[in-house]
């Protein structure tokens, strides 16, 4: 069963059906592997299968604070379904190994191939349902929403964001983690079916495949600088009292396992600096750090406050940090007026050309790919230089092919009409108004 997506000229054509809500699996709920020899079993099912093999994986984000995985799900034609749990199985790299010779179908792969890696699975080749639905054209990626409109099933999410740490997991949630992958092989072939529809099954396969290569993003400078509500400290002293409770908390859910804002909220730091309390009990008394945990480590809050007083005026944080890119787009104009310009245009272009793709500008051309080549365009300025120039920023060969030339179009500054010359002339042939004076001519 297949529908079009409200407002979706490019999806999956046909009449729309009644969706049908999934509340079981349809082999029923396997039982959840947690030894090392009904692992040897998932193997051997497993590598005698065919074809493509769904997997997807439960973290516990909000409640860890690693990203590992709790449970992997995985579902293969001749082979059925298999809950794993990597607590009890932490290495699945045998599995991996006998799965080496198909494609791995995956929904938003990026998220999940991080922790799977960790436990020994690398796929050989990937398909994103999430991904391909983003480039047929699809305006709602989630895998509830992509399985109702193309599939015409209901899927009951109310589990996404459960602590999958819990043990023993409830039976619910297991039902919930064995549908997620008995749709995705159906899903897989009516994507692809979509792709090739619009001619896009080529480039599908290009991005599937940097997701697959794409290494890991590298620390971020100055994580402390997320912390919701940072934008009301008003001097580089409370930045420094930010930073300081922030680092504190990061070492203590680190060490812990737990998700840092469950150890202490972003508000309670920023009512913290705000307030500047002179003693433990000041701090205290504040609402937010009113709960048992929070008050029990309250010397450790406190002497991260007292440590970023004492702090030397050249050890205090920028106000800004320093980065190697352009600066945000909302600074280019004072910056850069004639950047700010090139941007605009660049960023119309980008868009025109995904409305013609029917997909998103971000899944034509990476955002940051725009801007750095706005801001710094390469000289001079021709298809071929600006090819190399997003190519440079990781852009794909299908993106390159696409955008380069009308890029280079766009770049340079159009060039300004030619304004008349002002009227120099001592002589009109208007005649002079009687009685006037004659024209001066010395």
């Amino acid at each position: 069963m297949t529908t079009t997506l409200p407002g979706h000229e490019g999806g999956v054509s046909g009449d729309e059906p009644e969706v049908e809500l999934l509340l079981a699996p349809r082999d029923g709920v396997p039982p959840v592997v947690e030894t090392g020899a009904a692992l040897d079993e998932v193997v051997r099912r497993f590598a005698a299968g065919r074809g493509p093999v769904a997997v997807d994986a439960e973290r516990a984000s909000g409640y860890r604070y690693s990203q590992r995985a709790y449970l992997v799900q995985l579902r293969r034609e001749g082979s059925g379904t298999a809950l794993i749990d990597p607590i009890g199985c932490p290495d699945l790299s045998e599995l991996s190994s006998v799965l080496q010779d198909d494609e791995w179908v995956l929904h938003a792969a990026s998220q999940d191939l991080p922790c799977l890696a960790e436990i020994g699975m690398v796929p050989p080749r990937v398909f994103d349902t999430e991904l391909a639905g983003r480039l047929a054209g699809f305006e709602r990626v989630g895998l509830g929403a992509m399985v109702e409109n193309v599939l015409g099933l209901r899927l009951e999410k109310g589990h996404s964001a459960a602590d999958w740490s819990t043990r023993p997991l409830p039976e619910s949630w297991l039902v919930y983690a064995a549908l997620d992958v008995e749709v995705l092989l159906e899903l897989r072939d009516a994507l692809e079916e979509e792709l090739r529809s619009q001619g896009k099954l080529e480039l599908a396969a290009e991005e599937f495949e940097a997701v697959r290569l794409a290494p890991p993003p590298p620390p971020r400078v100055d994580p402390w600088r997320r912390t919701s509500g940072i934008h009301r400290m008003r001097n580089r002293r409370q930045l420094a009292a930010v930073r300081a409770l922030w680092e504190v908390r990061d070492a203590m859910a680190r060490r812990r396992d737990i998700a840092p804002g469950r150890i202490l909220p972003d508000s309670a730091i920023v009512a913290a600096v705000t307030a500047a309390p002179r003693t433990p009990a000041e701090l205290m008394a504040l609402p937010v750090f009113g709960g048992r945990s929070t008050r029990r480590h309250v010397d450790t809050w406190f002497g991260a406050l007292q440590a970023a007083v004492a702090l030397p005026e050249d050890e205090l944080p920028v106000p800004s940090p320093v980065g190697d890119g352009p600066p945000t787009p909302n600074r280019w104009a004072e910056r850069d007026p004639v950047a700010a310009r090139r941007l605009a245009r660049v960023r119309a272009v980008v868009t025109a050309l995904a409305d013609e793709l029917r997909m998103p500008p971000e899944n034509l051309l990476q955002p940051d790919a725009v801007r750095r080549l706005a801001w710094t365009p390469p000289q001079p300025i021709t298809a071929e230089t600006v090819a190399d120039a997003l190519r440079g920023n990781g852009a794909r060969a299908w993106q390159v092919a696409r955008t380069a030339g009308p890029l280079a179009q766009a770049l340079p500054e159009p060039e300004q009409p030619e304004q008349p010359e002002e009227e120099t002339s001592t002589t009109s042939s208007t005649p002079p108004a009687p009685n006037a004076p004659p024209p001066f001519s010395g």
